[in-house]
């Protein structure tokens, strides 16, 4: 017991003076105020909207100005202290969750909208602008910005771009990759450096695609050039009841086999309308196993048109009952439901797990039927959301983190969520990023010279490791802890029946 105490006073002993050091190094050029290091203070930071995983940062830095920026990112490589950005925390996977030894680097300050250009159809932002203020801003010219996050009234475009977010309408308009022309910011040393351009090309290696969705790993972000689209002249939204999930899944897939594209293809199972209709009383029907919702936008007569061929195969996979929005009103009412599936979902549970898988569109159904076998094998519920026309999927799985049993199951529930959509096809995340939720199911979806090549990635950009470490890629110990690894692509290898953890 005495060399145990001895342990632990020797690590908060050196924990207390780096934290002195590190505290010290920023007021060189930072004001008191900008520097937080008290429990008190520190503690709001503490996790992202994954609220399961929590780590008190040893230091916050809020800096006001890039220098500012530049400087901190500087000291923190001198000193070989971790940084992980933060933008509003809304992220879902632990990607902002802090390093017990490093900086939170908290970019929320930097909010100003730079530049609307309506005639090359760019808005230039700084990275803590939210994404609905965009549109907000360019609603004048009759151009917003497309991507819409469920989150998009408080998520950033930093956290936007770090994540590659997507939203119900980027089935037809594109995640974040699809929508940004430039992203300017700082190395992990503190240089500038630049992706992109504010041209449709740019000479030489194209990194931008690279950055976009790294999860603050290879760079801290500042400045974001976006790209604006017309406002459709018009917008009308389906909702399609459906009395058996595989017959709602069927028809998501024969919609994008008739050539249609709709502006937003959604699927909700009876479990989250349940949620979502007391919540808001969208209109949904609860008889329903699973309701769509495809919207068509454009011209007056591609709409007219795009809905009745919507309606028609809809109509021809079996769909019970079939409302057309009438007017605005009415199309924000079908789609309140959707933008309100979190916090209806925080109203019915004390805290959830939202995951984020993809699978092919053909599989919706198959996933479906498995997630209702978990929900008996690991005893929690689980209301589900998808963007069922890309087949990015939102589970969320209900539970009490009071109860580390059910914590415990949460998180088996969770992993047999990812896996199992690996084992039809798909990938671990969709537009929500690995952080560390997801860093065990990389082990299964990637071999080990996989995340190798990723690691070398990584180390390319920031050689010396501090932006965001141990997220995102798992290392060769960690999937062998795990006890599966994969040696060809989607075939798992168990080393050995060790628990999840």
């Amino acid at each position: 017991m005495d060399s145990f105490l001895t342990t632990v006073q020797r690590e908060l002993l050196l924990n207390s003076e780096l934290q002195t050091r590190v505290v010290g190094e920023l007021l060189q050029f930072l004001p008191s105020h900008a520097v937080l290091w008290q429990r008190e203070d520190t503690v709001p930071y503490e996790c992202d909207g994954l609220t399961a995983y929590r780590m008190r940062p040893l230091v916050v830095a809020l800096p006001e100005t890039e220098a500012q920026v530049a400087a901190v990112l500087k000291a923190c490589h001198a000193l070989g202290v971790p940084v992980v950005a933060r933008g509003a925390g809304t992220g879902l996977s632990g990607g902002a969750m802090p390093n017990a030894m490093g900086v939170t680097l908290s970019l929320a300050k930097f909010n100003r909208i730079l530049k609307i250009d309506p005639v090359s159809r760019t808005a230039v932002v700084q990275c803590g602008v939210r994404n609905l203020a965009i549109s907000e801003a360019a609603s004048p010219f009759g151009l917003y910005y497309a991507p819409d996050p469920s989150s998009q009234i408080a998520c950033t475009i930093g956290g936007n771009v770090a994540e590659n977010s997507g939203g119900v309408h980027c089935l037809k308009y594109g995640l974040t990759l699809h929508n940004v022309r430039r992203v300017r910011g700082f190395t992990g040393e503190g240089d500038p450096v630049e992706f992109g351009g504010e041209a449709l090309d740019c000479a030489g290696l194209d990194l931008l695609p690279l950055v976009i969705g790294s999860e603050g790993m290879l760079a801290v972000t500042l400045e974001v050039t976006v790209k604006l689209v017309p406002k459709p002249q018009l917008a009308r939204c389906i909702m399609a009841s459906f009395d058996d999930v595989r017959k709602a899944g069927d028809a998501v897939a024969a919609v994008i086999a008739a050539g249609i594209i709709p502006a937003g293809l959604e699927m909700m199972d009876k479990p989250m309308t349940a949620a979502v209709e007391d919540f808001v009383h969208a209109g949904y029907d609860l008889d329903a196993a699973a309701i769509l919702l495809c919207e068509s936008d454009g011209t007056p007569e591609e709409v007219e048109e795009e809905i009745g061929r919507m309606t028609d195969v809809l109509r021809g996979c079996g769909a019970t009952a079939i409302a057309v929005s009438e007017n605005e009103d009415e199309r924000l009412k079908f789609w309140s439901g959707r933008k309100n599936a979190f916090p209806a979902s925080g109203r019915i549970s004390p805290d959830y797990m939202c995951l984020d898988s993809t699978i092919p569109r053909k599989r919706l159904a198959d996933i479906l039927l498995a997630i209702q076998d978990m929900e008996k094998k690991y005893r929690l519920r689980c209301c589900n959301v998808f963007h069922a026309g890309d087949g990015n999927l939102h589970p969320l799985v209900l539970f009490d983190a009071n109860d580390p049993d059910e914590l415990h199951r949460c998180e088996l529930f969770g992993a047999d969520i990812l896996e199992t959509s690996v084992a039809m096809g798909g990938t671990v995340s969709g537009e929500h990023g690995v952080g560390v939720e997801k860093l065990n199911s990389m082990c299964v979806q990637f071999t080990p010279e996989e995340n190798e090549q990723m690691f070398a990635i990584k180390r390319a950009f920031d050689p010396a490791g501090v932006l965001n470490p141990g997220k995102v890629i798992p290392t060769l110990q960690r999937c062998a802890e795990y006890g599966k690894q994969v040696f060809r692509a989607g075939q798992p290898q168990p080393f050995a029946d060790i628990p999840r953890f």
